[in-house]
Order: C-alpha cells, then structure tokens, then sequence
C-alpha cells in the first residue's frame, strides 16, 4: 500500500534540508531559534531584604544559641533548673554620626547570671560572674568603646561593628521554649529604639532593632573617628576623673580625683574599687594608700616573667581588683605619700552646699603597663569602678558607669603663672546616687505634734528586719505602736513597758506579738510646736542611736506648701537651697552629733542618745491657704548625711486638738454666762 506523504512541520525544518545540505545544516545549528513555548515557566521569588541593608541606624541583633541543663538537676521544680547558654550580640553603626561609648542594654530575665561577655564589660561596674536584676543588663565597649561610620571606614565591617559573645546561665524554661531577652536598646542619649523583631514568632532564636537618631537630639555630624573630638564631660551625683600626667613606654602617672556633685550626698571613709583589665599594676601612690599591700600576684604572674629584674617589694599593689583608701589628715604634709591637692582627709567627701573646700578629694600612682602596651600612647585606664563608705556608715550607694574619654584636663601651672598644663589623656566615671535591690533605709522620723498626745513613731522595720528573725519573737508587719513623748529618749529595748502603758491609758489596740523595732542608727523627731494666725514653728531633734560619734554632720527637709514661708532656723545653720528642700548643719563649735553613751546608773538607767535639736519658724505670709494641722506642716521626704530616711505613713490627728480647743471655748461659755447673771441680778 503506497503511503501517503506528509507536508513538513513548520516548527522544524524539513528531513530533506538535513539529508542534502550539510552546510545549510550548518548554518541552521548556528543561528538563533526563537520557537515558540509550549507551557509558562514558573516565576522565582526575590529573597527579602537583610533588615541590616535597610537600616540607616545603628543595627543590634541578639542571637541565642545553644542550651543545656546542668547541676544540681531539679525535675521536680523546672522553674529552677538552671540552663547554661551560650548568646551573641551585636551592634553596627550604619549612620552618619560615630557612636561613642556606646553601651548596649539587654533584657536578660530576672536572676540570669552573666559569666562572661567578650568584649565588653558591664555598664554599672559589677565584675563577672554577675547576677543580672529585673532591669536587665548593660554592655560597654573594652578595649574599643567607639564606632566610626562607613563613611570614614570605606564600610569596613571590622571597624564599623562588634561581635559580642556573651555565656551565662539562666533558669526555668525547659525546651522548646526559647527564653529571649525582653529588651534590645543603646543606653546612648539621643537615639530612640523600637521594639525588637523576632522572626520566627515564640519559637525564634534571635531578635533585632534598628536605632534611629531622636531628631530633638542635637548631635555634631563633624565627629570622626580620626579627629581630637570627644565626649562632653557629664553631670551626676559623683564625678571621677582619670588623668594621665606622664606618659613613657612601660608606666605613665595618673591624677585620679573625686568630687562630689550631689547638693545632699555624702562619702564618709571612702573606698574606691576598680579592675585592672591588662596586667598593670600600681608600683607606688601619694595621697591615698591600698588596703592590702602584697607583691605576691606580681612576682608568680605574668608581670615577674616580664620584669625580670624589678623589686617588687616595693611596689604598691599588685591586686587585679585594688581597694583605695584615703589618708588620715596627719599625712597632709608628708613629702612620701602626701602633698597632693585636696588630699588626707580620711575619706570625707562633704557637698559643696556645705564646704565647697571638702567636696573634692584626689591622689596620684604610678602603673606600670605590660606587653602589648608598651608604648605611650597605648592608654588603658581601669574599669568596673565602685566606690562606697566604710562598711556600716551613714551613706548613701552609688552606681558608676565606664570610664569615658573627654576632653584632656586642665590644671592650673604650679608657679603661679597664668598658664595651664593640659593632661595627657582623660577620662571621666560618673557615678549616681542608687538604691540597691532589697536594701533598707537606714534613719528614720518620727511625727508629733502640740495638738495630739502620742507620737507616731519610726516604722516598724523602718531600717530593716533581720532575715532570721524569729516570727514569734516580733511582728514585722504590725504598724508601730504609738508613743509617749518622754519615750523617744529612751532606746527601743527599753520602751516596751512605756507604750503598752500608754496603750492601756488611750485604749489603742497592742497586737499579739509586738511590733519589731525600726533598727535605725539615726532617728529625727519632727514636731509641729505651735500654729498662730501669722506663722507656725516646728522643733527638729536629731538622735543619734550608734556607738560612734558624727562629725560634720548635714540634714534636710524636703516641704510642700510650707517651704515658702520658711524663716529661719535657731540652733542649726539653714538655708533655703531651692526644689523645696531646707538644708540644715550644725553650727560651727556645734556640728559634732555625739553616740551612745551609758546612762547616769548604767546598772538600771538605760543608754542615752546623742541628741542635737532646733527650733524653725514659718511665716504664713508667703503661704496662703496652708494648714499646718491637716498636714502641710509636716516634710514629705528627709535626708540625714546624704541618706534618705524613712517617714511614717500618717501624721498625728488632730482629734485631741479640737478636742481641747472645744473644751475651752464650752468653758469661756459658761464664764460668760455666769458673769451675765451676776450683772442681771445686780
């Protein structure tokens, strides 16, 4: 059967063009073929943007990493098991201006215990191992505390970003869960941090944020990383400043000087606590001296194999972790360790309100350096700086931040000459005024009154209670009991047969068991004396409940309405120092605040406290509308050498007040009337 033939496909070329022209086939392989296509290709999604491309900011990520359980192992209470982990941080600076110091805060969960955190170092000066409070913890830069911008680095990533390893232990949590920080800031003024990102949902192991500039922030666009430029210098509560004098190759001199910017604050007996972080170590001081003087960590470490040849015998301390103390003032004069600039005062830093001449207090040291900083412009200065008051004194906790650098200090020439030399290299610790976790007070106040009989004494456990305290022995929760007035002079011990007599007098109500003492050292009593139609007065006595003596002594008073009206003060120095606050010392001769002593038969007679007192008038000329018996006659905050006290809750009513002034004017009354009679019958 013959077959049909088929006419070619017009989408390929015939048989017959393959089979009887090799070069047409030639030039058919060689030209381009645009045929049609038979099915739709299937599109490829563009991968999303790296949120670091789209940031103009400053970039943190935080990433956890692994977790595991380690001892003591609890399955019966997964809340307190404890988790090691390992986490990263970063932070890359993607704007126009050079972050500076920077510090990054992370919102570890409460309890979490950071061991190590490379390269970096806690914010607040705690050392590690720390354990981290519910605010979470703060991070900054050492040895490198700046980043420049890309602009000036070319956007060279290592000179632009940080990688920081951070591995701690953490509890509760059990997996999967994934336990991620709460918070992911900068800590640097002036730039505004929104609530981090976390792909992935509850189950993302890490988190990220982009920083932006507060636009109500001025900023100086001008700063780079190569020019002179530093940081303002900064206002708190306490500033330290490290200056750098002389410089060699192995050791430089430095000026570290103290000075107290807070109007209330006070240090009495300081020591100042830092860490050195490259294997320095001080080689002799003047104006300060070390708590412990041991060479022993120099010559078996790293600095003996170094230093070969050097004494270490007389080196002044080779501690990692030194403790500083102040000279006694018998040592101001000494050509060894004395004759610094506001040196040897035994540790008493007062305000400047009070002495502008002791509010500053300074010494000097020679550190010797080790490799590789050995060379005059590798300038480390310590970090974790602390600095508190002798153990069990009357002063306030402060917090100090990280070392910044600033602009170098100018003295003034020693010849006398209108000439300043300039430091070397500077850096400034600012430290505030703080109230650690679970501390207490430690003074107290107590209110009275001319219209009421009792006293409302100091708060039970105003100053804290003892953790063991027996339950049975006192009730820590049970307000105060209310007092006679001849029972503030007596100390706590001996008061009990005095309140529960009053309280059987007055019909007041005595729990079962007694209320705990309030265990302060200092107390103030806060009178309100009388009250007349142009003015009012109030007596302020101070007790002094310790063994020691107080010398140089300070309170104040923070008023509401009455502060205006404030006149004058008749047995202590006062004065009006704005933010309603009456700051009061003792005058000269007079500001010696005795302790404790023996009463006149120590056999029976309780011990007595020091006690200082004065008198303070108020005019109500400048205060209209007060009304020092509903309450405006009473302070709302009271401060004892920098210490803010505790204040009852309730002043005294004036039930006993109206009272008496009804009693009074029912007895002119019946005067009046029986006079009226007489007059009649007359």
């Amino acid at each position: 059967m013959a077959l049909r033939s088929q006419p070619p496909s017009p989408l390929r070329p015939s048989n017959f063009f393959f089979s009887s022209s090799p070069l047409l086939l030639l030039l058919l392989v060689l030209l381009p073929w645009h045929l049609p296509v038979a099915h739709a290709q299937t599109a490829v999604a563009a991968p999303p943007p790296n949120p670091a491309d789209t940031c103009n900011g400053i970039f943190l990520t935080y990433n956890m990493g692994a977790r595991k359980a380690i001892h003591p192992l609890l399955p019966a209470d997964p809340a307190r098991q404890p988790y090691s982990f390992g986490a990263s941080a970063s932070i890359l600076n993607s704007d126009t201006v050079a972050l500076k110091a920077w510090s990054l805060h992370v919102g570890f969960p409460n309890g979490t215990v950071i061991v190590s955190a490379n390269p970096t170092v806690l914010s607040d000066g705690s050392p590690f191992p720390a354990v981290i409070g519910p605010e979470g913890a703060s991070f900054s830069g050492f040895p490198a505390t700046d980043l420049p911008t890309p602009i000036e680095t070319a956007g060279q990533l290592t000179q632009i970003q940080v990688e920081i390893t951070i591995v701690g232990t953490m509890f509760g949590s059990p997996p999967p869960a994934v336990p991620m920080p709460a918070v992911l800031s900068l800590d640097n003024p002036g730039y505004v941090c929104p609530r981090p990102t976390r792909p992935g949902g509850v189950n993302g192991t890490s988190i990220y944020t982009c920083c932006t500039r507060d636009p109500k922030f001025k900023f100086n666009d001008t700063i780079s990383a190569t020019d002179q430029q530093f940081l303002p210098r900064r206002t708190g509560d306490l500033t330290i400043s490290y200056d750098v004098t002389q410089s060699f190759a192995s050791s430089y001199l430095a000026l570290v000087t103290i000075v107290n910017g807070s109007p209330l604050g006070r240090l009495d007996n300081w020591r100042l606590i830092w860490q050195w972080m490259r294997g320095e170590f001080i080689q002799s001081m003047k104006g300060a001296y070390p708590s412990v003087v041991d060479p022993s960590e120099c010559i078996f470490g790293a600095q003996g194999q170094y230093y070969q040849d050097f004494d270490f015998s007389k080196v002044a301390s080779c501690r990692r972790s030194p403790t500083i103390l102040d000279l006694p003032l018998s040592m101001v004069n000494n050509t060894d360790v004395g004759r610094i600039p506001s040196c040897c005062r035994n540790g008493t830093i007062l305000p400047a309100s009070m002495d502008p001449s002791k509010s500053a207090s300074a010494f000097q040291l020679q550190v010797f350096k080790m490799p590789p900083d050995l060379n005059r412009t590798k300038l480390f200065p310590p970090q974790n700086w602390r600095i508190t008051g002798a153990p069990g004194s009357l002063n306030p906790d402060y917090q100090c931040g990280p070392p910044v650098r600033v602009s170098p200090t100018q003295f003034p020439d020693p010849s006398g000459l209108q000439t300043a030399t300039t430091a070397i290299a500077s850096w400034q610790v600012v430290c505030n005024i703080t109230q650690k976790r679970g501390s207490s007070p430690r003074c107290c106040v107590s209110f009275s009154a001319f219209y009421n009989e009792s006293v409302v004494p100091c708060k039970t456990c105003a100053c804290g209670c003892p953790a063991n305290a027996v339950p049975s022995t006192c009730n820590a929760t049970a307000p105060a009991l209310l007092l006679p007035s001849e029972a503030l002079l007596v100390p706590f011990s001996n008061r009990t047969s005095k309140a529960l007599a009053w309280a059987e007098l007055k019909h007041f109500n005595v729990p079962r068991p007694l209320p705990c003492p309030d265990n302060c050292g200092v107390s103030i009593n806060w009178h309100v004396n009388t009250d007349f139609r142009n003015g009012w007065t109030a007596r302020v006595t101070l007790f002094n409940w310790e063994d020691t003596s107080m010398a140089d002594w300070f309170a104040a008073i923070r008023m509401g309405k009455a502060y205006a009206g404030y006149e004058t003060m008749y047995s202590f120095n006062g004065t009006a120092m704005g933010n309603n606050t009456i700051f009061m010392q003792g005058l000269p001769g007079l500001n010696y605040l005795m302790g404790e002593t023996a009463g006149a038969n120590p056999s029976t007679d309780p011990r007595v406290p020091g006690k200082q007192q004065t008198v303070i008038s108020f005019t109500k000329k400048t205060t209209p509308g007060i009304d020092v018996v509903a309450g405006d006659g009473f302070p709302t905050k009271v401060f004892f050498n920098g210490e803010e006290c505790s204040i009852p809750d309730t002043i005294p009513m004036n039930r006993g007040y109206m009272a008496t002034a009804a009693g009074g004017l029912w007895g002119m009354t019946i005067l009046l009337a029986v006079a009226l009679i007489i007059l009649m019958e007359q």
